[in-house]
């Protein structure tokens, strides 16, 4: 079943980036007393991933941040090192990275695609929400191939 608007977090472990290493973080603790704007990626260095959606958030974290979001963050069916290197690359230091490397996060919200034709195999779809204190406030799902609604832009329009 499909996370909905109003429903909280379902409590998974996922791994944080850090300067010092990967860190395992309850999303339930994560998540608690705090507003943050959660994207989605298929996977790091994907080509919308990196040209767009990252970027997106990068660029709007002061205004997301002025409409009320304490924190951003980034999930995708990748490792800690991977998500780390990858905002490293892209200098997305207002970003948190979440690893969902065995993809529990994205099977608990019900919110998976199978990239098996692209060799990526189960990933977690493109998508955005805003979770406030663990409960999610918006949710934008996007149609496979798409990329509009899960932006940092249509983000900033709910807010």
């Amino acid at each position: 079943m499909t996370i909905s608007v109003g429903d909280k977090l379902p409590d998974v472990t996922m791994v944080k980036a850090t300067p010092e290493g990967p860190e395992q973080v309850q999303s339930s603790e994560y998540f608690a007393g705090k507003k943050v704007a959660l994207f989605s990626v298929p996977g790091a260095y994907t080509p919308t991933c990196s040209a767009r959606h990252l970027p997106g958030f990068v660029e709007k974290a002061d205004e997301l941040k002025a409409k009320g979001v304490d924190e951003i963050a980034c999930t995708a069916v990748n490792d800690a090192f991977v998500l780390g290197a990858w905002k490293d690359a892209n200098n997305a230091d207002p970003v948190t990275m979440l690893a969902d490397g065995n993809g529990d996060f994205a099977q608990a919200v019900g919110l998976t695609m199978d990239g098996s034709g692209f060799g990526l195999g189960q990933r977690g779809q493109r998508f955005s929400m805003v979770v406030n204190d663990g409960v999610v406030e918006q949710l934008n799902v996007e149609a496979p191939g798409d990329f509009a609604v899960s932006s940092a832009e249509h983000m900033l329009g709910q807010l």
